[in-house]
């Protein structure tokens, strides 16, 4: 499954790109898709079996699922 988490800074991005990366778990950083909404406008889309493995920090915003007419939220820490 795909994962769209966004962050209150780019730095939250960065640091949940590299815990994806020591996980094991394929994610790349993007600009946030038009459909959500972020305080710093840069997401990490993470390949994941579970969203529970993708790692939260205190930067960590929302988590959402990736469908195909758009995003279901799945955690948010608004």
């Amino acid at each position: 499954m795909i994962y769209i988490a966004t962050f209150f800074s780019h730095f939250g991005a960065m640091h949940c790109k590299k815990l994806c990366d020591r996980a094991g778990l394929p994610a790349k950083m993007m600009p946030v898709p038009r459909k959500l909404s972020s305080s710093c406008g840069t997401c990490v889309r993470v390949e994941a079996q579970d969203a529970e493995q993708i790692p939260r920090t205190e930067e960590s915003e929302q988590i959402a699922l990736e469908e195909e007419d758009g995003y279901q939220i799945l955690w948010s820490n608004l």
